[in-house]
Formats: structure tokens, C-alpha cells, sequence
């Protein structure tokens, strides 16, 4: 295998800004939501430790190396019984993740078109990555089945007696499926379209 150092400092960099960021974003709208078990937990916090998960940063180093697989952080703990309005926060709460790279990655381009800070091949190449990391990271969690955040963003969209029957095959098979769709490259074809079409919005290409 041909190690392009340079490409895998940057990348993992990316990842871990990214990851932080999204679960900050969880934690914080929780909060905002009622539910102060992000904050008792440390969670309302920017750095990347406070988000650690050994397993999942190993799978991150692995991922950002071979190109395969999946990295994660610590989940964030809430609950949504603390929820003003418990179905339509645990909406906002899940949604807020992905949202946070989205607004990520618009960043970044803005940076590159505008040519605010991209004054340098590496500042340029890093602010591309952080915009394909950012897409593919939200794109990725909005599939609807468990432990992403689109499962708990459409059960909350679903009518209550649709909710608790996809919940309940969610739970059962979510996973499997979830794995199968990794091993497969299935996730590839599913957020393939939509990121293309992200990336030629926001970088013009």
C-alpha cells in the first residue's frame, strides 16, 4: 500500500474537527432543549477529547488510512424525557449534527472561493478536505437506521403508530442492515448522488 503521509495527517485532522464539532452541536442543542445531561457530562465542550471514543478513533485512524469502514465519537447521552417537547427535540437535538457540517462545509468553500485564507496550496487542500469530510459525515448519519441520527429524525417525523413500527424493525435489523450496506459499498450509492451535487454547489465543480 502507498502511504501519502501528508494526505492522512490532513484527513485524520479533518475528521476529528469534524466529529467534534458534530457531537458539541448535539450536546449543545440538548441543552438548549431542556436536557442538561450533556452539560453534567462534559459535553458542552470544543475539544476533541472531551468526545473521545478509543474504539471509534481507531476505526477513524483505520478508515482515513485504507479508505474503508467507519469512525465514530463518544455519543452524546440525552434524555429526551427532559425535552420541552420531547418527539420534535429528540428531532432538532439528531438533526443538529448533521447540520453542523453542513454549515461546516459551506464555511470552507466560501473560504476557497472567496480565497479568504487559501493563500497556500496545503491551506486550500486542507479546506477541501474539511468540505468532503463535513458532506459525506452528515450525509451519513441522515441514512434512517440506528445508531444514526436519521433514525431518530424520521421516527420523529413519522405518524406516532408508523414511528413505533419502523422503531421497533429498526432496532431488530437496523444494524445488520447498516453493516451489509458498509460491507456492500451500498452507503457509497446512497449518499454518492446527493454529495456530488452538494460539492458542485458548493465548490462550483
Amino acid at each position: 500500500m502507498d502511504f501519502d503521509f501528508y494526505r492522512i495527517f490532513v484527513t485524520l485532522f479533518a475528521v476529528v474537527m469534524s466529529i467534534t464539532v458534530h457531537e458539541f452541536a448535539h450536546a449543545a442543542s440538548a441543552v438548549l432543549a431542556g436536557d442538561d445531561t450533556p452539560r453534567r457530562q462534559g459535553r458542552i465542550s470544543l475539544n476533541p477529547v472531551d468526545h473521545f471514543d478509543p474504539v471509534g478513533f481507531i476505526m477513524i485512524v483505520f478508515m482515513t488510512v485504507t479508505g474503508f469502514g467507519i469512525g465514530w465519537g463518544k455519543p452524546v447521552m440525552v434524555n429526551p424525557a427532559n425535552f420541552r417537547n420531547p418527539r420534535r427535540d429528540d428531532v432538532l437535538v439528531s438533526l443538529w449534527g448533521p447540520a453542523s457540517n453542513i454549515i461546516m462545509a459551506t464555511v470552507c468553500a466560501l473560504l476557497l472561493r472567496t480565497g479568504v485564507l487559501a493563500f497556500s496550496p496545503g491551506i486550500r487542500y486542507f479546506l477541501i478536505i474539511m468540505v468532503v469530510v463535513n458532506i459525506g459525515l452528515a450525509l451519513f448519519n441522515l441514512i434512517p437506521l440506528p445508531p444514526l441520527d436519521g433514525s431518530h429524525i424520521l421516527a420523529g417525523i413519522l405518524p406516532p403508530e408508523s414511528a413505533r413500527s419502523y422503531t421497533q424493525f429498526a432496532s431488530q435489523y437496523g444494524m445488520a442492515i447498516l453493516l451489509l450496506l458498509l460491507v456492500t459499498g451500498g452507503v457509497r450509492l446512497i449518499i454518492g448522488p446527493p454529495r456530488d451535487l452538494l460539492m458542485t454547489l458548493l465548490l462550483g465543480r
